[in-house]
């Protein structure tokens, strides 16, 4: 089991920054990708951005160039540094990390997604 706990939430501005973090306890070693999601009220969530444990990024389209994924696997958290902030960015922001453990001798691997609670955005024109 992995646990994912956000802070960071807020209200600000359009235009204005914030930063988002998720700390991730249990089974860490067994994380790989982790990243965010995103649920406005009335609306199916989705992906915000996700970053490989190598470090490879992706990012939905009308985040980019405006939102930035980090991660400190040593630490086991994810940061999401979010700039120029739109009304339309007011969501609960959800912690997201996927983890895959071995369950045989051959290798095979058993994947499971985790998400944590929610952090609310909003964002104030």
């Amino acid at each position: 089991q992995v646990q994912l706990v956000e802070s960071g939430g807020g209200s600000v501005q359009a235009g204005g920054s914030l930063r988002l973090s998720c700390a991730a306890s249990g089974r860490t070693f067994s994380i790989t990708t982790m990243g965010w999601d995103r649920q406005a009220p009335g609306k199916q969530r989705e992906l915000v951005a996700r970053i490989s444990s190598g470090g490879s990024t992706d990012y939905a389209d009308g985040v980019k160039g405006r939102f930035a994924i980090s991660r400190d696997s040593a630490r086991n958290t994810v940061d999401l540094l979010m700039n120029g902030l739109k009304p339309e960015d007011t969501a609960d922001y959800i912690c997201y990390a996927h983890s895959e453990v071995v369950v045989n001798v051959e290798g095979a691997k058993v994947g499971r997604d985790y998400w944590g609670k929610g952090t609310q955005v909003t964002v104030s024109s």
